[in-house]
């Protein structure tokens, strides 16, 4: 019980997959209590949460839409039911889409906005009930140098990533005062499914013509930016983006 009571509480939503998944791993044997959140990846889920288990770490799984209001609900109360406290919540959920903008449907636009962005909405709106009681929280949004820069042919996807950087910004300046910090980390190119239509050779020439450190990222730089930003305590609003370069 006084691992349960003393460690810090994380909750990563889209825990099952790519960097999700690594930054639950990297947390849980840091010591975290961990949630994973997971929607369709079950199989995934249980994998990581035996695997863990077995190295004597704490982790919960839970299924949970976040892009559905009620669903969020569902994961946060459980979360607190569980551990009694939320110290972290990183909003990692999300889709992507490759599509020439005049091709984009309005489905397509509105599923974007609603995976990419209002879930982001939805999941802080509702830790920070005990966030604020409590004085004390960090949020981290895993954002993308597109919403930075843009990109072409992922016009909703860059809009929806650019809407949780001006949220990011937003948030660290209002909860400031409650000593809660938000951040996001807009990766650059990582080496995860989400890149799939990508041949070798097309990452090969990105890597060596367009990246300066010459490779791209692996979900583990991803993870220890996020270990950083939960244990620093003096930095919040800011858009952090490990890209190799690739962006400066």
């Amino acid at each position: 019980m006084e691992n349960l009571i003393n460690r810090k509480v994380v909750i990563v939503t889209g825990g099952s997959r790519g960097i999700g998944a690594e930054i639950v791993k990297q947390l849980a044997l840091k010591d975290y209590n961990v949630i994973l959140n997971y929607n369709k990846s079950e199989k995934q889920a249980k994998e990581i949460k035996e695997s863990l288990i077995k190295e004597g770490k704490i982790i919960e799984i839970f299924k949970a839409d976040v892009s559905k209001k009620d669903e969020v609900k569902s994961l946060i109360k459980f979360a607190i039911d569980k551990f009694k406290k939320i110290d972290v919540l990183i909003n990692n959920a999300g889709i992507s889409q490759t599509k020439l903008f005049i091709d984009i449907t309005d489905n397509d636009w509105e599923e974007m906005l609603q995976k990419n962005l209002t879930s982001v909405f939805y999941c802080t709106r509702e830790v920070l009930s005990n966030m604020i009681k409590n004085k004390s929280g960090c949020i981290i949004n895993i954002s993308s140098i597109w919403g930075m820069v843009g990109a072409s042919c992922e016009v909703h996807y860059s809009v929806a990533k650019a809407g949780i950087d001006a949220m990011t910004k937003s948030l660290a300046k209002e909860l400031g005062p409650s000593n809660i910090r938000v951040n996001s980390i807009a990766p650059g190119m990582i080496d995860t499914d989400m890149n799939k239509e990508y041949s070798k050779e097309e990452i090969s020439e990105i890597e060596k013509q367009e990246i300066p450190l010459q490779r791209i990222g692996k979900t583990i730089d991803i993870a220890k930016c996020v270990e950083w930003l939960i244990e620093d305590e003096y930095t919040t609003g800011q858009i952090i983006s490990p890209n190799g370069g690739w962006v400066i």
